[in-house]
C-alpha cells in the first residue's frame, strides 16, 4: 500500500481524504491545510491526522494528493516533487501553462508519476461507451450548474468547461486548427457563461457551453460520427448509442429503416451498453496507485491535464 497525504482539506478535500481512508491501494497518513481552524475542525470531526507543515506531510508519504485551490498547485507541486514524491493533482493542472510545463519536465527528470484530476474520464457512462468513439466529427456539448459561490474566483471555463475539453481531447485525435468564443460575466468578476467553437485539422468541430448560473443542472456530451450518434449524460449516467447499418433486403415487421433521397435504405438500431457502477474518484485515485506500482503510464496525464489547460486558456483569450 502506498503511503498517501492530502493537501488541502475543503470541500473537495474531505472527500478525497474519506476515499483514500477506504481504498486498499493507500494507506492513509494525514493531511496539510494551511487554515488550522478548518484543519483542526476536520481532525476532530473525521480523525484524520493533521500535520502541522507541508513539509511534514510531503515527507511522511510516498504520494502527495494535491486538493488545494488552483493558484498553489505550482508550489505544491514542486514541493512535492524535490522530495521525490509522486503526485496527484486536481484539475486545472495549474494556473497557467507554463508552471504545468514545468511540473511536467521536473516530474520527467526526476522519473516520477503524476496524474490530473479529470474525473470525468471515469464516469461509468463515458468509459462504457468511449470506445465506440471512433473519429466524431461533431460534438456538442453542455455544462449546466446552478449558482455556487465556491468556484466563482476563476472563469467558468476553467470551473466547469475543462472537463469537456478534457474528455474531447482525449477522443479527438487531431490537432486544434482554431478556437472562437464568447463569455459573459453576470453575477461574477469572470464569465459566469461561456460558449466555444473548437475546429480540429481533421474537420471536426466541437460546440462547449457552460454556465453556472442556470435553474438546473446538467452535463451532457453528444457525439455525432459517421453511422453512429452517441450520447453521454455525465450527471445521470446514462448513455444512449445509435447506430445505422445497411438495411437487410427483408427487414422485418419492427426494424426501423430510413431511406435517403439517393434511394440508400439505412438500418437504425441501439447498442446500449452496461453502465457499471462505480466511484469515478475513488477509481481515478487507485488507477493511478496502480500506475506507481507497475511503472506505467496513468490514465490522465500531466501532458493531458497540460493540453486541456492549454485549450481552456485559448478560449479565455476569446472573451
Amino acid at each position: 500500500m502506498l503511503k498517501a497525504g492530502v493537501l488541502g482539506a475543503g470541500h473537495l478535500g474531505k472527500i478525497h481524504l474519506r476515499l483514500l481512508k477506504q481504498s486498499t491501494k493507500y494507506e492513509l497518513v494525514g493531511f496539510y491545510d494551511e487554515d488550522e481552524h478548518n484543519a483542526k475542525k476536520v481532525e476532530e470531526e473525521f480523525g484524520y491526522k493533521y500535520f502541522n507543515s507541508i513539509d511534514d506531510l510531503i515527507d511522511a508519504v510516498d504520494m502527495v494528493d494535491i486538493v488545494t485551490p488552483t493558484l498553489s498547485h505550482y508550489e505544491c507541486a514542486k514541493k512535492a516533487i524535490s522530495k521525490g514524491r509522486h503526485i496527484f493533482i486536481e484539475k486545472p493542472i495549474t494556473n497557467t501553462v507554463e508552471e504545468a510545463e514545468h511540473i511536467r519536465r521536473l516530474l520527467a527528470e526526476n522519473n516520477l508519476r503524476g496524474q490530473v484530476g479529470h474525473v470525468e474520464r471515469f464516469n461509468p457512462a463515458f468509459t462504457a461507451v468511449k470506445d465506440k468513439i471512433v473519429n466524431p466529427m461533431f460534438i456538442e456539448t453542455h455544462r449546466l450548474a446552478e449558482f455556487n459561490p465556491r468556484g466563482t474566483d476563476v472563469p467558468v471555463v476553467l470551473d466547469l468547461m475543462i472537463h469537456d475539453i478534457d474528455v474531447i481531447l482525449s477522443v479527438v485525435k487531431s490537432k486544434v486548427k482554431s478556437v472562437s468564443a464568447s463569455g459573459v460575466s453576470v453575477i461574477s468578476e469572470t464569465p459566469d457563461i461561456a460558449n466555444a467553437r473548437i475546429e480540429f485539422e481533421n474537420g471536426c468541430v466541437a460546440n462547449l457551453t457552460a454556465s453556472r448560473i442556470s435553474l438546473k443542472n446538467m452535463r451532457k456530451t453528444r457525439f455525432f460520427q459517421r453511422d453512429a450518434y452517441i450520447s453521454v449524460d455525465f450527471l445521470e449516467k446514462k448513455c444512449e448509442v445509435v447506430k445505422m447499418k445497411d438495411a437487410p433486403t427483408d427487414p422485418g415487421d419492427f426494424d426501423m429503416i430510413l431511406q435517403n433521397a439517393e434511394g440508400i435504405k439505412k438500418q437504425i438500431y441501439f447498442d446500449n451498453p452496461d453502465i457499471p457502477k462505480n466511484n469515478a474518484i475513488l477509481d481515478e485515485l487507485e488507477t493511478f496507485a496502480h500506475a506507481i506500482n507497475t511503472n506505467t503510464t496513468p490514465v490522465v496525464t500531466l501532458q493531458d491535464g497540460t493540453e486541456a489547460l492549454r485549450l481552456a486558456t485559448k478560449i479565455i483569450e476569446q472573451f
